[in-house]
């Protein structure tokens, strides 16, 4: 003897009619009738967001190329600030343009699925929140991204030194890449450092507008000063008079005078203003032709002393020794 409970649940009839109606025929014609409609109109989609996708980025590395063949066939040493602001702004516009077609590709998706987007407003505002508190990097790194662009603090090309939080060294490269999440570097021995723009503490250009290159000499307590400073200004003049070099410099080499004097030596700075990521060959160049010119002239470097000059790492490129070149005199002190 059956017992009526109560009223049938609604859901759970809704649920038995429907597989009773997929089973029979009829839910055959219906399958068929939703893969032709909703099926196609979502195959459509999907493949609508592959092609924008592939075409972004086809027209991302086209861009690239050219900019890349202007570069080779022009009579510039370097890139100017404005190409590289540009092709830095091409690539965030392309990876924002590739999130939106997502969005709206998957959006599309559900509704034809059937998927009511209201019902999905209680479990967003949760997974929201989650975000909020697991995702906060990401975010953090999307606007350190967004003010590196439009600040134009470094683009493709630029010889940068990053300043990384929790790191107590320093991330030296070339800029590869740049978009609102990350910074790629290559260094001077072929490495790529992906580096979180969140997480960027300092950035250091080395390359925008103009660099310096800076010599430290050390030379005996007794050696005549003024003997000195005559022979450097020579040297840089010229330095700066030699075909090769000239195109590579803004201005003359000059000397600064004694910038650190110890018991048995004394230290004299050189310095120069260069093309961007050029200091370095300049710095080692002009090495080697104050040690030939001082040796001419019968004066030597400071006993245990010397005036280093490593090898000129890949062009645009900066390593242990680049940043030697830049920034320390022979006697391992920072630039003031």
């Amino acid at each position: 003897m059956l017992m009526n409970s109560g009223p049938a649940d609604p859901t759970l009839t809704v649920a038995l009619d429907s597989l009773a109606s997929i089973a029979g025929p009829a839910g055959t014609d219906r399958l068929v009738r939703w893969l032709a409609t909703n099926g196609v109109a979502i195959t459509l989609w999907v493949l609508a967001a592959a092609l924008i996708i592939r075409f972004v980025n086809w027209m991302l590395r086209r861009y690239s190329h050219r900019i890349d063949r202007e570069f080779e066939g022009s009579d510039l040493i370097v890139r100017t600030e404005r190409t590289k602001h540009q092709q830095a702004m091409v690539e965030v516009t392309g990876w924002a343009v590739v999130g939106l077609v997502v969005v709206v590709a998957g959006v599309q998706v559900l509704m034809l699925l059937g998927v009511p987007l209201t019902s999905l407003v209680g479990p967003g505002a949760i997974l929201g929140a989650a975000l909020g508190f697991g995702a906060q990097r990401v975010v953090q790194d999307l606007l350190a991204g967004f003010f590196i662009v439009t600040e134009k603090q470094y683009g493709y090309g630029d010889v940068v030194e990053l300043a990384v939080q929790g790191n107590a060294d320093l991330a030296h490269g070339t800029v590869e890449d740049v978009t609102l999440r990350v910074t790629k570097l290559r260094t001077s021995d072929g490495e790529v450092v992906t580096v979180p723009n969140g997480q960027i503490v300092k950035s250091t250009n080395l390359s925008k507008d103009w660099a310096r290159a800076v010599v430290d000499v050390p030379i005996p307590a007794d050696a005549d000063i003024a003997t000195v400073n005559e022979i450097l200004t020579r040297v840089g003049e010229e330095f700066y008079n030699d075909r090769q070099l000239h195109k590579l410099l803004l201005d003359a080499p000059a000397p600064l005078g004694v910038t650190n004097l110890e018991l048995d030596s004394m230290t004299v700075r050189m310095v120069a203003r260069t093309l961007p990521g050029k200091q370095f060959e300049i710095s080692r160049a002009l090495r080697a032709r104050i040690i030939r010119a001082l040796a001419r002239a019968g004066i030597t470097i400071a006993p245990g002393r010397d005036v280093l000059s490593a090898s000129t790492p890949p062009t645009g490129l900066i390593g242990v020794e680049g940043r030697s070149d830049e920034g320390r005199g022979s006697d391992g002190r920072d630039d003031e």
